[in-house]
Parts: structure tokens; C-alpha cells; sequence
């Protein structure tokens, strides 16, 4: 395992110590985290260590040395200044369903498990807002705030900790209409490494825009947990649509599929939706989710509105996928038929899984132009065929980002060099494309080589000041994206 490891260059990254020179945590610190957090709140147990040392990746599992569950903001600031004094690494946790080896543990150090603290809080309806605590997940916010006539609308495959995604820069299959997490977070507490107290965006203050100062909100999100923790987020909310109605079409090929994306975006129809899945995949989600669908690209889509509006986007992308050439046109507007539909959508990784029983999945995912998506899918899906892969492709069309979801036999080490390579081919495709290397999974452990080419030296450079001024010992998640 440990030659495929290094195939798919997932061995660990040396950090500040070097990944391999862990060191015992001192007893008195243990004991201190005990007295901060309750001894029930702090485990040592091997086979938690091990839950917290990985997340959905292929990423080689990092266990921390001790695992904390703090109950409050004032715990986590205690804990942090804790570790700072002894100078011990930091990893956040949230619900470890990442996919760039972001909560592995490569130095060690104490892993904080967010997952306890999940108030909501603040709702203010009249002006679209929430604040909630890391433990909070996107279904538990939409579920608390089923009364309210709003809803958080980003929703990445996993039901994933909001704060989570805030530090990943998350989106998902709505992003085409109501954006990603950068432009849905107006406000974040973080705890610094040393456990000072930072508001983002000034205590309390949940404006839609500010002129005032650097964009510290701006700056956290994304961050992947390097730079402090994330122990609130102020959302922007969203008004319920009063009609959704869901299509799927399906094409003779992966052009036409793309193009017609490009049309319906081009003709300004307000999609709210619309994903492309592969014939690979189309055929994978009928076996997993018991659907019909013909086995060839196709495009799922779903439009947001008032009754009238969505009569009228309705026709207009009927007819575009028409002049594209798609088939077998199917609305949907009950409830229960879009949510099967965006569950089979939303399944799509174990259904990929499901094409190999036995075997791994390792997904990557890149985001170009939206005027070049025709020609790197293409060109994906050509590589795929040619290198002999298994590499169902699904994406967020409708903002350029696409997912490979490549399943192998990690004893197949011919095959696992291949996915090495096709993986690092499909990055750099990307960026010759002035695109990026990704669209929202983050760079993590996998991807750092590929962010040093598409941002440059000067800005590696530019990154690596901001993390030396805001975590001079490099304790807060080291190894990860720089």
C-alpha cells in the first residue's frame, strides 16, 4: 500500500517538523486539555484517533494524537492557546467528508471535533440572515428553517457541517443560480491559533456589502483550516421559489449535451440547476437508483420561479435542448419525483463505486470557462477511453466545474499510475484552458503542486506570508494546501 500511496502521490507532506517527526503530546498538556474540556470530551482511543485521521478521500489515513470535543467558542479558544504554548499541531473536524485529505493528522496533534457545538442562531428573517455554529449541517439549517418561508440553497453531495464548507469554499448543484460559499457567507467568528477571537466582518454585523478594509470573510473561506477555526458562520438565506419544476434529457453526445448547457446559460434562461452526467454514469444511477434513464449524455436541470416564470423557462429550454438535439424531454414537478431524481444526483459516488464492487474511488474535479467546457469534457472523456479507465463524469455544468469519479483496484498498480496520470493531465488541462485546478473539493493534500502552477510563485509566496503572519508556528492544519 505504501508504493500505491506514493503512486498517487498521497504520502504526507513535510511540514514544519517533517511529516515523520511526530512527537509524544506531553503528558501536562493532556491533562490540561482534560481540565478545559471534561475528561469525557478528550479521547485517546485508537480507534477514534483513526475515525478523525481521514475523510472521504483516498488520502492515506493521518490519525491526530488525541481527539477534543469543545462545547463552546470560549473552550476552543482555551484549547488553541493550550496547544500554541506547547507548540502542538491543530487539525478542525467537522464531519470528515472531504475529499482532499484536509482532516489528516500528517504531524499529529490534537484533532478539534467541531460537531458539539450546533446552535443556530440570530435568525432574522426580514433580513435573510443566520448564524450558526460548525456542527450545524446544511439539511439541519433547512430543516429548522422549514417555517420560515427561506432556505440555504448551496448543498454539496454530503450533508456536510456549514462552517465545513465555508472552509472548503464549498458549492454544489445549485451553485448556477445562488452561488458558492464565498458569496453566502457575510460573517465568521475565528479563533486564531493562539486562541484570540477574530469577528471577520465586526461583531454582530450581517451586512450584503461593506467597502470597509481588506475582506477578511473573503479571506477565511477557503482556507481549508490553516489559518484558525471556524466557530460561527453568518449566513445569507434565501427566499423558498414559489415553483420548481426538474427536467432530464437525454443527447446523442457529450457536445451537444455541453453546448446546450452553454446555450441555456448564453440565452440568460435563470436556471437554477443543471447538471451533466456521462453515459457511464447515466448507467451507473439506474442500477443504483432503480431509474430509466437512456444510457447517453445527459443533462439534468431545474428552474426556480414564480407559476408564470417557470411556464416560461420551461419552453424556452425545451426548445434548446431541441435545436441540441436531445430527447425523451421529462418535467417533473411534483415533489417526490425531484427529489428521487436529485437523490439518484446526489448518489452518484456510491453508484460509481457500485460499477466495480470491491474496488476505490479517487475523485478529482477542475473548473474551466464556461466557453471551453465543451472542449475539455471532450477531451476528458477521450483520455478516459484511451488511458482505460473507469471514470464516470458528472458535474455542475452550468458554472464550468465537473467531477471524475475514477474507480480502481488499488492491487493494480499499472492502473493505479494511470489514474496518477490522467489525474495530473485533466489539472493542467484545465489550466491551459484558464481555468482552475478546482472547482470546489479544494487542494488539501492533492493538489498542491497543481496550485503552485496555476496561481505562480509570487502568489504561493503571497499565501504563504498571509499564513506566517496569522500562524507563525504553522500549527493550525499543517502540510495542507501550501
Amino acid at each position: 500500500m505504501a508504493l500505491l500511496r506514493r503512486l498517487l502521490g498521497l504520502a504526507g507532506p513535510a511540514g514544519r517538523r517533517g511529516c515523520c517527526s511526530k512527537r509524544p503530546l506531553p503528558p501536562a498538556l493532556l491533562e490540561a486539555l482534560q481540565a478545559v474540556a471534561g475528561v469525557p470530551n478528550v479521547s485517546c482511543s485508537g480507534a477514534v484517533r483513526e475515525q478523525h485521521g481521514c475523510d472521504e478521500s483516498m488520502h492515506r489515513c493521518a490519525p491526530p494524537d488525541v481527539v477534543v470535543w469543545p462545547q463552546d467558542v470560549h473552550q476552543v479558544q482555551e484549547l488553541a492557546a493550550l496547544c500554541y504554548r506547547h507548540d502542538v499541531p491543530m487539525v478542525p473536524f467537522g464531519t470528515g467528508t472531504g475529499l482532499e485529505g484536509g482532516v489528516s493528522a500528517v504531524q499529529g496533534g490534537v484533532c478539534f471535533d467541531l460537531s458539539r457545538m450546533d446552535r443556530i442562531s440570530e435568525l432574522r428573517v426580514e433580513d435573510f440572515t443566520v448564524a450558526v455554529e460548525p456542527g450545524v449541517t446544511r439539511k439541519a439549517l433547512n430543516s429548522y428553517l422549514h417555517s420560515s418561508g427561506l432556505w440555504f440553497p448551496i448543498d454539496p453531495g454530503a450533508d456536510a457541517s456549514l462552517c465545513g464548507m465555508a472552509a472548503t469554499r464549498a458549492s454544489g448543484t445549485n451553485a448556477v443560480r445562488y452561488g458558492t460559499m464565498k458569496s453566502n457567507v457575510l460573517n465568521l467568528r475565528v479563533v486564531l491559533p493562539d486562541g484570540r477571537l477574530l469577528h471577520t466582518a465586526g461583531e454582530g454585523r450581517h451586512f450584503r456589502k461593506s467597502a470597509a478594509g481588506y475582506d477578511l470573510t473573503s479571506l477565511f473561506v477557503g482556507s481549508e483550516g490553516t489559518l484558525g477555526f471556524l466557530t460561527r458562520a453568518t449566513l445569507r438565506l434565501h427566499p423558498v421559489p414559489e415553483a420548481m419544476v426538474a427536467a432530464v434529457s437525454a443527447f446523442p453526445s457529450v457536445r451537444a449535451a455541453v453546448d446546450c448547457t452553454v446555450s441555456i446559460l448564453q440565452t440568460a434562461v435563470p436556471v437554477a440547476r443543471i447538471e451533466f452526467l456521462d453515459d457511464v454514469m447515466v448507467d451507473a444511477c439506474n442500477r443504483h437508483s432503480g431509474l430509466k434513464l437512456p444510457v447517453a449524455p445527459t443533462l439534468f436541470m431545474e428552474l426556480h420561479g414564480s407559476q408564470h416564470s417557470v411556464a416560461e423557462q420551461v419552453q424556452q429550454t425545451e426548445e434548446l435542448v431541441q435545436q441540441h438535439g436531445g430527447s425523451r424531454f421529462a418535467w417533473a414537478q411534483e415533489v417526490e419525483e425531484r427529489q428521487r431524481l436529485w437523490a439518484a444526483r446526489h448518489d452518484a459516488w456510491y453508484a460509481a463505486l457500485a460499477l466495480r464492487p470491491g474496488c476505490k474511488g479517487y475523485s478529482t474535479d477542475v473548473c474551466v470557462p464556461i466557453s471551453r467546457l465543451p472542449d475539455i469534457v471532450v477531451e476528458a472523456k477521450r483520455d478516459l477511453q484511451e488511458a482505460g479507465l473507469t471514470g464516470p463524469l458528472v458535474g455542475h455544468v452550468g458554472d464550468g466545474n465537473f467531477h471524475c469519479l475514477l474507480i480502481f483496484d488499488p492491487e493494480d498498480l499499472d492502473e493505479t499510475q494511470r489514474i496518477k496520470d490522467f489525474t495530473q493531465r485533466l489539472g493542467r488541462r484545465a489550466l491551459a484552458l484558464d481555468g482552475t485546478c478546482t472547482g470546489e473539493h479544494g487542494i488539501g493534500l492533492g493538489k498542491r503542486e497543481l496550485l503552485r502552477e496555476e496561481v505562480g510563485e509570487q502568489g504561493l509566496a503571497t499565501m504563504r506570508q498571509i499564513k506566517a503572519t496569522l500562524d507563525p508556528k504553522n500549527l493550525m492544519n499543517p502540510g495542507k494546501v501550501l
